[in-house]
């Protein structure tokens, strides 16, 4: 008897160690995905989770069938998280550019963005109108330009941000907070993606004094991507990329297009 007890006890504590190994394994496998606050793409309103992005991004990996916990954090935190090479760890809405592809891995396209706007305070309007194109206005010394800290406009515009004559004024501001120092005249001009734009000046009617400028030579709209940290298996990245596919077809989201 004490023989069988003493096997039966061995064989409950394997089985209990195998079940806590499980546990741990499925947790370790679940994957961060942190986004920034950027509406209408992602955003809190009323306590409540949505935006045109976040709810794509948040199919995707349902239907992937890959466990995920959703966490908004700034994009500044999310590089960093990224530099610091931060496991099972994914974002979403990002343009790639050559420094992040050092970081992450990049699905397939998610979503494309139409051209960036230009709002324009207005102070600043008729020396704005003086310019022909985005390359002239940016050589004006003259003008200051309110850039969001921490985030890329794209390839194109980062480069002619580093050349610019204009005074850059940098903060990590959302775009609204942004779209209101222009406003009160504290910089000359933003640039701001057109759906940003349309949910902000449906939001703060006294938004609606800047003064939209569409300007030649602005680059046209870029892919946005679900990135995710160096050792997400390839197989997962598969997965997420075969979602996709499928959302793209099933939605009809075309290469210039936007999800239904």
């Amino acid at each position: 008897m004490p023989i069988q007890m003493s096997i039966k006890s061995t064989l409950l504590l394997a089985l209990c160690l195998i079940g806590n190994l499980g546990s741990d394994y499925l947790h370790a496998q679940t994957i961060t995905v942190a986004w920034r606050e950027k509406p209408p793409h992602q955003y809190i309103e009323n306590g409540k989770e949505q935006g045109i992005l976040l709810e794509l991004s948040k199919r995707v990996f349902k239907d992937s069938q890959i466990p995920t916990r959703f966490v908004e954090e700034p994009a500044k935190r999310i590089w960093q998280n990224f530099s610091n090479k931060t496991p099972n760890y994914c974002s979403f809405g990002w343009y790639k550019i050559p420094e992040r592809e050092a970081l992450v891995q990049f699905s397939t396209s998610l979503y494309k963005d139409p051209p960036h706007i230009l709002l324009v305070a207005n102070a600043a309007l008729a020396s704005v109108n003086k310019h022909k194109n985005l390359q002239a206005l940016l050589a004006d010394p003259q003008l200051s330009l309110a850039i969001v800290d921490g985030v890329s406009y794209g390839e194109k515009l980062d480069q002619l941000f580093l050349t610019s004559q204009n005074k850059i004024i940098r903060s990590s501001a959302a775009p609204m907070i942004m779209a209101r120092m222009v406003n009160a005249n504290r910089a000359s001009m933003m640039l701001i993606d057109r759906e940003d734009w349309n949910y902000l000046s449906s939001k703060e009617e006294q938004l609606m004094e800047l003064t939209q400028v569409d300007i030649d030579g602005m680059p046209a709209g870029l892919d946005r991507y679900i990135v995710c940290s160096k050792d997400i298996p390839a197989t997962t990245m598969k997965k997420i990329n075969q979602t996709l596919s499928k959302l793209n077809s099933l939605n009809n989201i075309s290469n210039a297009g936007k999800p239904k």
